[in-house]
């Protein structure tokens, strides 16, 4: 719009110029009195007007009404136009209806001044007055009706003037042509745009420059430009506002060749330093990756407008040069250009993107003292600086000063409380959100989805789909990925692939969502075989992707593919391994037993072994028995972390299923001696968006007596299945029959019995476990599944399991 603006303001101009003309020809000259030259004192008076000099004007009104000057029309609209041009509208209605005669030219000067203060009801007042009194209808009433429209967004209206222009024949005026065009281009009817662009007789420089950018404005890129180079061709030169035209269509194109072609004509004409052609130049190589070669053309321009330091700085921002966003903020500082809005905003999100709290309090500050804190953009800024920074509460306090709340004020704050891991007040944001009828947007849904995945909250997520079928998100690429990513975590992976499979184009983070999905559920063949499709597509696998083919390979114990995968990410695609990756590495080797082959890859770590490596290593020798490396790698372990509860358990289980009672003993000593507390396990099942939560031997629940029951059932029915207790599952100093006994109070058999009794029979029944599924659960879990008839799907902290018909997703292998 900006560009369109300066093209009416250009516009205008010529048109008072003109109506200057216009006085001489049509003013009734009646001189009143001899010594009086009334022709004389309208031309000194217009030199005062060009020299913008009001109180001369003034002074000159005043030397007439002394003298009992009558002054003719001519002089009066000359006065009149004096008034307007100094902003005294009071004086100029004043005169205005101390008028004897008035004329189209008097009516139009006092409307286009109340226009031109944002007056417009009284200058349509004026217009409508001309009407009735039947004056003159000429180009310049109609230029200032269009304007008027398009000023009070009553384009539509448009449409009758433009009928009555027709009729009077005004359409070939290149003055009404290029008013009608930008009125059309104003509510986006860029077809009648044309169409009377090609009906003007004689199209001069702002003719073709109104149609160009009318193209530009509405995203007619091709149209715009292709415009342009028949412009050129006909031997017109470009102004300021053509070339800005051009090269916003150059960008809306990403035609960055094509954009530099256009610099050179800027070049050539001398347009180059033009404030509106820099600032377009400016976003052009910014948009196409050259900061440097933008920076560079920054310099060079003028340093005493708002314009390109804002660009300037929000291009940094938007380009991971943070920093030099906050450089370039400090010099526009200290040349004094005041910052704006958006300039606020820009240098905020520079805050948020390095997590700099102080800097962003600092800016906060400032714009207390410049009073844009309820500027609707700002504050949005600074809640996103909060969270970003783990100061959500200082996001939420904003969020309840705001005046002012739109979409990006709901997202911020949904995504502050996603990001600090606070999922359930994310998911009542969103139910506020909806109840104050805020349109959710692909940024929102993504985001409750998130926090859906993050609790393994199906129901919710369900519902959110719903929402998001009822909308034009549904294709969305960034909603159908996060749908995936909540459906794979919340036990779905079927689901998760039909949504993989409709996308209309999947991309990097589809492929891996998917991938990591179908190794979380222990899928792993599926997981290569998606790898293999991925490498067929157009997508390029990343880390992430081979941190997901690699666990697969982990969780399937595929080791032959699992190595191979890992030598090609360096020799394949130049993908440098990262802690991630040799953590899945550690972890395939040593789930196999081939503990030499670990230790081996952990030396040839080229920096140092994280707590996530001998954690996973840890894990294999707790399941392979293996006390000695084992207690080597809890060592390390808790040199890094001392008050790690799960590496102290891990060490005191693996002594217990060694029955070395006194070594066990000593590590719940040292858990006591440094305050340790273990995690105690816990297990939940949702049933109608209620979540039921289970601890071992829990006896807390409501329906505590039907939940026993239902465990002596199936203790039952699992005995005359041939199912015998894992005794040595339990890692306590006691007998057997109570360590049976200890076995079925197991926190995920009491969310299996509550599930199967309250679940309908046609649903599967999930249970979340917030630890490792022991062996014997896992075993008695696998007989229940035979028997009832039913999926059950467990996700313990580790990865989903698929119990049907007695059989395991994971092979038993996990």
């Amino acid at each position: 719009m900006i560009i369109k603006s300066q093209f009416l303001y250009t516009r205008l101009s010529r048109i008072t110029a003109s109506c200057c003309c216009y006085f001489s020809v049509c003013s009734s000259q009646q001189p009143c009195l001899g010594a009086f030259d009334s022709h004389s004192f309208a031309s000194t008076l217009q030199r005062t007007i060009q020299d913008g000099d009001a109180d001369a004007g003034k002074r000159l009104h005043c030397h007439a009404l002394k003298r009992g000057a009558c002054l003719d029309l001519f002089a009066q609209n000359i006065l009149l136009n004096a008034y307007v041009q100094s902003d005294s509208l009071d004086d100029a209605l004043k005169l205005f209806d101390e008028m004897p005669l008035r004329n189209t030219i008097s009516y139009i000067t006092l409307a286009q001044g109340f226009s031109r203060s944002q007056q417009f009801h009284h200058a349509l007042h004026l217009i409508r007055r001309l009407f009735r009194e039947g004056h003159e209808l000429n180009q310049f009433v109609f230029t200032t009706i269009l304007k008027l429209l398009v000023s009070m967004d009553w384009t539509p209206m448009c449409c009758s003037v433009h009928a009555c222009v027709y009729k009077l024949g005004h359409h070939t005026d290149a003055f009404v042509g290029t008013a009608l065009i930008d009125a059309y281009s104003v509510c986006g009817n860029v077809e009648v745009a044309r169409q009377v662009f090609d009906g003007i007789c004689c199209k001069d420089m702002v003719s073709w420059t109104g149609m160009i950018s009318c193209y530009a404005e509405n995203h007619f890129y091709e149209d715009s430009l292709q415009l342009f180079c028949q412009m050129r061709s006909m031997g017109y030169n470009p102004n300021n506002f053509t070339i800005s035209g051009a090269l916003k269509s150059c960008l809306g194109l990403e035609a960055y060749d094509v954009g530099k072609s256009v610099h050179g004509s800027a070049l050539k004409t001398c347009y180059n330093r033009d404030i509106y052609v820099g600032t377009a130049l400016l976003e052009l190589y910014a948009k196409s990756g050259e900061i440097v070669e933008a920076q560079r053309f920054f310099e060079e321009m003028p340093k005493n407008d708002l314009i390109p330091w804002s660009l300037m700085i929000a291009r940094y921002a938007q380009s991971d040069k943070s920093w030099e966003a906050l450089e370039l903020f400090r010099r526009m500082r200290q040349a004094s250009v005041v910052p704006n809005n958006f300039t606020f905003a820009s240098v905020l999100q520079a805050c948020a993107s390095l997590v700099l709290p102080n800097m962003g309090k600092q800016i906060h500050s400032y714009v207390l003292k410049v009073g844009l804190l309820l500027n609707v953009f700002v504050s949005n800024s600074l809640m996103d600086v909060y969270a970003k920074c783990g100061q959500i509460e200082n996001s939420i306090k904003l969020f309840v000063e705001s005046p002012e709340h739109n979409d990006v004020t709901w997202n911020t704050i949904i995504v502050g409380y996603v990001q600090s891991g606070e999922a359930e007040k994310a998911m009542n944001i969103f139910i506020r959100m909806l109840e104050y009828d805020v349109q959710p947007t692909e940024v929102t849904y993504s985001s409750v989805l998130r926090a859906c995945a993050s609790l393994a909250a199906l129901e919710p997520g369900l519902q959110v789909h719903s929402l998001i079928i009822k909308t034009t998100y549904n294709k969305d690429t960034v909603v159908a990925n996060s749908l995936i990513d909540m459906y794979a975590k919340c036990g779905r992976i079927t689901d998760a692939r039909v949504i993989f499979d409709k996308m209309n184009k999947q991309d990097e983070v589809s492929w891996n969502a998917m991938i990591c999905g179908y190794s979380t559920h222990g899928l792993g063949v599926e997981a290569l075989n998606l790898f293999d499709m991925m490498q067929q597509s157009n997508s390029k696998p990343n880390k992430l992707t081979f941190v997901g083919v690699l666990s697969a390979c982990s969780n399937a114990g595929l080791l032959e593919r699992g190595q191979a995968l890992f030598k090609s990410m360096l020799k394949d695609y130049g993908i440098e391994p990262c802690i991630e990756h040799y953590t899945c590495m550690v972890w395939l080797l040593g789930r196999l037993g081939q503990f030499d082959e670990a230790a081996k890859l952990i030396g040839e770590i080229p920096y140092d072994p994280s707590v996530m490596v001998w954690r996973a290593l840890l894990g294999a020798c707790v399941i392979h028995k293996n006390i000695d490396l084992g207690s080597v790698c809890a060592q390390r372990v808790l040199e890094m972390e001392p008050d790690d509860d799960a590496t102290h358990v891990l060490l005191s289980n693996m002594y217990a299923t060694a029955k070395r009672w006194d070594k066990v003993a000593s590590v719940r000593k040292c858990m006591q001696k440094r305050r340790v507390k273990k995690e105690p396990g816990l297990s939940w099942v949702e049933n109608q968006g209620v979540v039921h939560y289970f601890t071992v031997g829990d006896t807390s629940h409501p329906e505590n007596k039907v939940i026993y029951e239902m465990l002596e059932w199936l203790k039952k029915k699992t005995r005359e299945a041939g199912y015998i207790p894992d005794c040595n599952a339990v890692l306590l100093d006691v007998e057997d029959a109570e360590k049976e006994r200890l076995l079925w109070v197991h926190s995920e058999r009491l969310a299996l019995a509550y599930g199967l009794l309250r679940i309908p029979p046609a649903s599967s029944v999930r249970i979340i476990k917030n630890l490792r599924i022991c062996t014997d659960c896992h075993t008695v879990i696998k007989v229940i599944s035979k028997f009832v008839q039913r999926e059950i799907v467990v996700r313990d902290i580790n990865r989903f399991h698929h119990f049907r018909n007695g059989i395991c997703s994971c092979g038993d292998y996990w």
